[in-house]
């Protein structure tokens, strides 16, 4: 197992270097630049300083030299204008539109993003395989249908519309406050055990509501491959053998629906980071979905790429956890016979 592991952490660094590159690429394309488009207005505002600016800009930020150097310094293994300082180095860069380094820009939103991202993504699976489980076992039941309504309902309800509504009528009808991660009293305070109470109601409804809408699609194919699994000969022989009925599921058939979903680990944590951004912007939630928004409309290319890079980095995590819980599920997996994924 523990050579598994390093085989996969090993891969991960090619993996890395090669999104990291993709993403700059990607970010190079569009046309200008933010510094371009500071130029335009500041010489439609009749700045005749403003090229000039721009320029040294440039120069101190090293954008005027080609492309591969430019990928080069950011990641840190070619000497920009201050030498070796990169990704590699700590140097995340500096955000043009808010004028300082990015690592201040997103300090304060890293946190939020993946402990919010996280915990949506256990309550998924604590929702989904229990009620998946329950729903397959008694096919056609009434409580089959409760399930399967529940979740047509949860896969049919936008993130946004559903963070509006509790919103809306949390205030409405109870006189709460759920935006944000703390209630406004709280904002400034130390931390207490009130303000931890409130930081712990406010964090358990922005995760339901980003949780939703996967936990339906996640009941859904559950119930779809347990309902495969049940009816297998090697369920109906442990069967005969006088195993319960209880045992038999757990130990044989959830067992093998329940491995596709393992493997979407490394799917899911950036999909709900990227279907959470409009979550975050109504709820008020400091996460770097609102900032990379902001940083894709201004063309700040430095924070842009490194919120981006981020997302990869907890897709490639996210594998690599995913690979872990296979290999350990499944043998099949960590001695290299392969596995249909």
């Amino acid at each position: 197992m523990l050579r598994y592991a390093a085989e996969r952490l090993i891969l991960m660094v090619p993996a890395l270097v090669a999104v990291a590159a993709l993403i700059f690429l990607v970010i190079q394309l569009p046309p200008g630049d933010y510094l371009s488009n500071q130029v335009q207005e500041l010489q439609a505002q009749g700045d005749a300083n403003g090229a000039a600016k721009a320029a040294y800009l440039r120069s101190e930020y090293g954008l005027d030299r080609p492309v591969i150097e430019q990928f080069g310094a950011w990641i840190g293994v070619v000497p920009g204008p201050r030498g070796y300082s990169g990704l590699i180095q700590g140097d995340w860069g500096t955000s043009f539109e808010f004028d300082k380094p990015v690592a201040d820009v997103v300090e304060y939103a890293l946190g939020p993003t993946i402990a919010v991202n996280v915990l949506a993504m256990i309550a998924i699976y604590l929702i989904a395989l229990p009620l998946g489980i329950l729903a397959a076992t008694k096919q056609y039941s009434f409580r089959d249908y409760a399930i399967a309504s529940f979740a047509y309902v949860a896969m049919a309800t936008p993130g946004f519309l559903l963070a509006l509504v509790v919103l809306t009528y949390a205030h409405a009808w109870f006189g709460i406050s759920i935006g944000g991660l703390v209630d406004p009293q709280y904002a400034d305070d130390d931390w207490t055990a009130a303000k931890i109470g409130s930081l712990a109601a406010h964090l358990a409804v922005a995760v339901v509501i980003i949780a939703f809408s996967g936990v339906g699609s996640m009941i859904r194919r559950l119930r779809a491959n347990l309902l495969d699994e049940i009816r297998k000969p090697y369920v109906v022989a442990a069967r005969a053998r006088g195993i319960s009925e209880t045992q038999l599921l757990l130990r044989y058939p959830v067992r093998m629906a329940i491995i596709p979903f393992i493997a979407d680990i490394g799917n899911l944590l950036p999909s709900l980071v990227s279907g959470s951004v409009i979550v975050s912007v109504v709820l008020s939630l400091p996460t770097v979905g609102p900032i990379l928004v902001r940083a894709l409309q201004s063309q700040d290319q430095f924070l842009a790429g490194f919120i981006l890079l981020f997302a990869a980095v907890l897709t490639l995590v996210g594998t690599l956890v995913s690979d872990l819980m296979l290999g350990l599920i499944d043998p099949r997996v960590r001695l290299g016979q392969g596995l249909e994924r």
